[in-house]
């Protein structure tokens, strides 16, 4: 892995001017092993500062800290030369505290990641790596938001390094679209039955629901949500085929809600016109 690394720097970094300055964060928190892996892939591409919340916040979306207070700690980092921070908030704070109060300034790519479970299709909604990677696209940062689908706490994230370090570098090398950030998710499966990287769609998919009531010993109720995931996407082009199929799936997501092709259609609503 480290000559590989060392090759793919030798070949990236004549294109530079500067080394660049990479924000690494994540949704799974300061001591996840999906984010010391990404530290340690990315750290030979730039100047890393890692900015990750101080406990697991899997499944927050685009949350941020209004109604109380927020908490920023340095901590010793095995690595000398990285600098790494611990924020009491959500993924998005943590990225918003890196650029206004850390940092202080834009970094040339963040990196979100490696979530421990995948984030493809509907789960991009909901997923803390990815709202990460979107607000840092808002911020005008080349982001990516990286995500292995295994949910156990010791994933072997060895067979997806390789992936990162060229995705990684490909972003630093040529930068991403205006509005755009990228959802990278990789099948659970060993290196060499990676087939490759496909530029996708995200799938229509979605989750239904269910609440399993209980009672505390108390006996007051209480919820706790279940669900089944459910793919109605038959394309080939998507992301729940690519990593269905042994690919690594690539979905440029843009932070711009509008429905676009929608726009029309409302226009001939009778809205003006007077009861």
């Amino acid at each position: 892995m480290r000559r590989l690394t060392q090759k793919l720097v030798r070949n990236y970094t004549p294109n530079m001017k500067k080394k660049p300055l990479i924000l690494v964060t994540n949704d799974d928190g300061i001591t996840a092993p999906g984010l010391r892996t990404l530290i340690d892939v990315v750290k030979d591409l730039g100047t890393v500062v890692v900015v990750a919340p101080d406990s697991p916040q899997s499944g927050t979306g685009h949350a941020i800290t209004i109604n109380n207070t927020l908490y920023i700690n340095k901590i010793s980092s095995e690595d000398a030369a990285i600098d790494e921070y611990s924020c009491s908030g959500t993924p998005v704070d943590c990225v918003k505290l890196a650029v206004k109060e850390i940092i202080k300034k834009k970094p040339d790519l963040c990196v979100s990641g490696i979530n421990h479970g995948s984030n493809s299709s509907i789960n991009v909604i909901y997923s803390g790596t990815m709202s990460a990677a979107v607000e840092a696209g808002i911020e005008g940062i080349p982001a990516i938001g990286f995500s292995l689908m295994d949910l156990d706490w010791d994933a072997n994230f060895d067979a997806v390094r390789n992936f990162v370090l060229k995705i990684t570098s490909q972003v630093l090398e040529s930068g991403l679209p205006d509005g755009v950030v990228l959802n990278v998710n990789f099948p659970k499966l060993p290196e060499r039955n990676i087939k490759g990287i496909k530029i996708c769609r995200q799938a229509k998919a979605r989750w239904i629901e269910k609440f399993d009531k209980r009672k505390t010993p108390q006996g007051k109720d209480y919820y706790w949500l279940t669900g089944e995931f459910v793919n109605q996407d038959a394309g080939e082009d998507t992301d729940e085929w690519a990593l269905a199929n042994g690919y690594v799936s690539v979905v440029p997501v843009q932070y711009d809600l509008t429905a676009h092709h929608a726009i029309q259609q409302l226009n001939t609503w009778k809205l003006n016109e007077k009861n």
